[in-house]
């Protein structure tokens, strides 16, 4: 299996290859194979990015609105029409199964070039009438060169949801996809490319945390978007904050769960399957504290024991297989390391948690019970396939131990009770919740946490509040007064 592309970078509208960076091998993540190896960007190959991006976004902000959103809008046909080709690559990117890919990422790469494309002729300002006959009116501008930073559990998507909106408004964009998932950012830039986007206007450049660096502190960046952990995102926002760049952080969490006893016991289940094992369980928002209220608890963790016997582990590249490998063995690491911990705590394994004997970075999707708020699985983000089932008796307990913690990126609540659905919502300390539901991201819908877990938002109109700025300018239609 071999996925080399054409080569490591793409600059002002063309593949871009520098030998002098440092090697970078793409592991597939379902038999440890090298599929592909590229560079690391050397200094010369950010600077070269970053001065294409400065040329080509004086000219596209010069263009209306509504000719940017046909370019994005023709790129999303695209990337539809090659969504094959391109979930395979995301597949082989990630390890995340075709069956998922197929549907999640260049879907959702799509819906969002096609939603800012649709917006993009929209973005005006406003007319203000002031007194005496004076007026004000506000011109809505771009930003200038943004630079957007991804992680690797959905690369495709994070690529078009930082790009889109950035592209839509005005803005120029070099992209840094992560170091372990460097593949797919790669076809989003020559999509578009394709679809009409003047060269140098999408960059994507490879390389880890001194590439990040890098662009964040260089003068011609005017924002920066970052979807990473915590530790990353508070370095991130640190450097930018020197230059005073405008930062949108989409960092990770410890979200919350809760399931009432009245609540559809399947509908459920199935919503903590989602939040906890879609990706194999490598998904930022996921609500790993499943709290259960303990009329119920016993008959969740039956059923929940039941469905996950019926997960199809196996090969990726099989539309029948739906759990995956982990993303890498440093990343299984990290899980099984949590696994043995709350053991060691006292947690009860209910199911799951072992490494399966083959090639590749692969486990079983592990449930703990008997988990108490204080045990290090219940506080610290795992990002793998670990669910924390905690029982709770009502539900101020359950709202206040729900929001005992650092993160604040989603919550959900299951319940048959609307009244008690939306009370619940209102009082999560989450900046996206979910109602007998889990881990919908509609392009259409903020995205984005509180606390911790970020600031800003991603996707919805809210993105172009934070891809645009205003300018506002008084009109005065009769004489000046000065008091000398």
């Amino acid at each position: 299996m071999n996925v080399q592309p054409i080569a490591s970078h793409f600059i002002d509208g063309q593949y871009v290859e520098d030998t002098a960076g440092i090697p970078l091998p793409v592991i597939y993540p379902a038999t440890g194979e090298t599929i592909a190896t590229l560079h690391c960007a050397t200094p010369a190959i950010v600077d070269r990015a970053l001065a294409a991006a400065a040329r080509a976004q004086v000219a596209w902000a010069a263009m209306t609105g509504t000719e940017r959103g046909r370019i994005l809008r023709r790129a999303a046909d695209i990337m539809r029409d090659r969504n094959h080709d391109l979930s395979v690559l995301e597949t082989m990117d990630t390890g995340k199964p075709y069956q998922e890919t197929s549907v999640a990422d260049a879907t959702s790469g799509a819906d969002a070039l096609e939603y800012f494309g649709g917006l993009a002729g929209s973005l005006t300002g406003e007319h203000i009438p002031l007194p005496g006959g004076d007026w004000a009116y506000t011109i809505r501008e771009p930003l200038g060169v943004c630079v957007g930073i991804g992680a690797w559990n959905y690369p495709t998507q994070i690529a078009c949801w930082k790009t889109a909106p950035a592209l839509a408004c005005g803005n120029a964009m070099v992209f840094k996809p992560s170091e372990t998932t460097p593949l797919c950012a790669l076809k989003v830039a020559e999509i578009l490319t394709e679809a009409g986007a003047p060269p140098g206007l999408i960059n994507v450049v490879q390389g880890a945390g001194e590439v990040g660096a890098q662009l964040v502190t260089d003068a011609r960046v005017a924002k920066v978007s970052l979807t990473g952990s915590v530790p990353t995102g508070k370095k991130v926002y640190a450097a930018a904050a020197e230059g005073m760049k405008h930062v949108t952080m989409e960092l990770g969490g410890k979200s919350p769960l809760i399931v009432f006893d009245d609540a559809d016991l399947d509908d459920a289940v199935g919503g903590a399957i989602l939040g906890n094992f879609y990706s194999s369980g490598q998904v930022c928002s996921n609500g790993t504290r499943v709290f259960v209220q303990r009329g119920i608890l016993e008959a969740f963790l039956q059923r929940l024991t039941e469905r996950l016997q019926t997960a199809v582990i196996g090969d990726p590249m099989d539309p029948e297989t739906n759990f995956g490998p982990m993303v890498s063995e440093a990343q299984l690491r990290i899980a099984l390391d949590y696994i043995a911990k709350g053991v060691d705590e006292g947690a009860r394994l209910v199911t799951g948690g072992m490494r399966i004997d083959k090639p590749g970075a692969w486990i079983t999707p592990a449930v703990f019970a008997d988990v108490t708020d204080d045990m290090a699985i219940a506080r610290e983000e795992i990002f793998g396939p670990v669910m924390c089932v905690l029982d709770f008796d009502t539900e101020d307990e359950a709202l206040t131990r729900a929001n005992a913690t650092e993160f604040g990126l989603a919550a959900g609540v299951f319940t048959c009770d609307l009244a008690r659905a939306h009370r619940v919502a209102a009082g999560f300390q989450a900046g996206t919740c979910y109602i007998n539901s889990y881990n919908d991201a509609p392009v259409e819908m903020p995205f984005g946490g509180s606390k911790l877990s970020g600031v800003g938002r991603e996707n919805s109109k809210a993105a172009i509040e934070h891809y645009s700025q205003l300018k506002s300018v008084y009109v005065r239609m009769g004489r000046v007064e000065a008091p000398f």
